[in-house]
């Protein structure tokens, strides 16, 4: 298998250039199934790449790794750097995997320090393995057993005689008997799922550990008959008190059979393929830090629509909804909206790189959530070029916004000084 390792909008090509985080080469079979995957996507209204060309490809926004027919794995990384070294793509990769443990509430098993510290490798060895160390911590817990109703043809009584049915028995066949029984067994929607995604891993996997490992997990789920269909076990999926211990595994199973996680983009994919927009992965990770760090009486709405841009005859039109609101009751207090954009706060003359659109769009957000009076910010990641908040931006002596970083390596949001007041203190929830 061929791993190609980018970032957020780097160009694909099929000619030979040198690979970087920002292009490379892929193979002719796997440009074009991307060009139809892509297809694909947008007429779900996501937008995977941009077809600049015959020759070449520009990805968008999203994140994480696609498995093309041909066996090339492409791998794209978060852009949170200008640097376009190794230790970028580990930093990266790093990153990318801290904000899917916090955004997806993912329970990560660790056995190796190394594991923690290097990232080498590819985003989907990760996955495959916490895999199946979760799996592994189960199975020393014990699979779940249940009890299944057998009707059939036997020469002996086993539990009991179906008499409608023997009674219409044919004289050749009187001696046949038919009966009905049950056998405790671990034919459960769980299990086939469970042994389905360890297939799929044992089929996938090029490291050594994480395929021995599933290779003898096999052998113990190897009496569960396979899954025939994906999507309705996970309907069957329990999750009752005697279910409890199969809770931890469950994400990670749903990751390697691709099924649809709250920011996974799913398609006509081979293999294992995880991706993520990287707007909303960002949204996420801020909203559980935020909520961690909130403090009472305050709270955190996340989309509100109580509001919309206009009235058309009577109805509510173009719902307005920030990322988030920071309430004390039901009085709005703060408007919050993240950007993933890299800003320079030094680049003046090219507006920092902000958008117009966006700030449009905060306008909008700050007369109808908070009637034209109040504090608003815009949220990006911290970078070297971006490690302080900007001057605020006034839309009215009563309306102000500020553009902000958020330290991700620190898990910490710069709140400007002049937010606080008698009624919000975020410097509280940083302190």
């Amino acid at each position: 298998m061929k791993t190609v390792v980018v970032r957020e909008y780097a160009r694909l090509t099929t000619e030979q250039v040198e690979n970087t985080l920002d292009q490379a080469t892929v193979t002719s079979s796997a440009f074009e199934w991307l060009c139809s995957l892509s297809a694909g996507f947008n007429k779900s209204g996501a937008c995977l790449l941009q077809i600049e060309n015959k020759r070449w490809l520009k990805l968008d926004s999203y994140v994480g790794v696609v498995q093309t027919p041909c066996g090339t794995l492409l791998e794209i990384l978060p852009k949170h750097t200008e640097q376009s070294d190794a230790a970028a793509a580990s930093n990266s990769r790093a990153l990318l995997i801290k904000m899917l443990k916090v955004a997806l509430d993912l329970p990560v098993r660790t056995t190796d320090k190394t594991d923690i510290q290097t990232f080498d490798h590819s985003l989907l060895e990760w996955v495959m393995k916490q895999f199946v160390l979760s799996l592994d911590h189960l199975l020393k817990r014990g699979l779940r057993f249940d009890y299944q109703r057998i009707e059939e043809e036997q020469r002996f009584l086993r539990g009991q005689l179906d008499v409608v049915k023997q009674i219409r028995q044919p004289p050749g066949r009187a001696h046949i008997f038919n009966i009905r029984h049950d056998l405790f067994l671990p034919d459960r929607p769980e299990n086939r799922l469970l042994k389905a995604a360890l297939m799929r891993v044992c089929k996938t996997t090029q490291q050594a550990d994480t395929w021995r490992l599933a290779l003898k997990l096999a052998g113990l789920l190897a009496e569960i008959p396979d899954s025939r269909d994906i999507q309705n076990d996970f309907r069957l999926w329990r999750t009752d008190r005697l279910m409890a211990h199969y809770l931890p595994v469950r994400p990670w199973c749903e990751l390697v059979l691709g099924q649809q996680m709250p920011l996974a983009l799913r398609g006509k994919t081979q293999g294992i393929s995880l991706l993520f927009p990287m707007e909303k992965l960002f949204e996420r990770y801020v909203e559980t830090q935020l909520r961690k760090q909130l403090p009472a009486p305050y709270s955190l709405k996340v989309q509100a629509s109580s509001h919309s841009l206009c009235e058309h005859n009577g109805e509510q039109m173009f719902q307005l909804r920030p990322d988030f609101l920071i309430r004390n009751g039901k009085e709005n207090l703060v408007v919050l909206d993240t950007k993933w954009k890299i800003i320079c706060s030094s680049d003046k003359t090219n507006k920092y790189g902000l958008s117009q659109s966006d700030f449009y769009q905060l306008f909008a957000y700050g007369h109808k959530h908070l009637n034209g009076i109040g504090k608003m910010l815009l949220i990006y990641p911290q970078t070297d070029k971006f490690s302080a908040e900007l001057p605020p931006f006034d839309f009215s002596s009563d309306l102000r916004l500020w553009v902000v970083p958020f330290d991700l390596k620190n898990d910490k949001m710069h709140w400007p000084a002049a937010c606080i007041d008698s009624r919000f203190s975020p410097m509280r929830l940083v302190g």
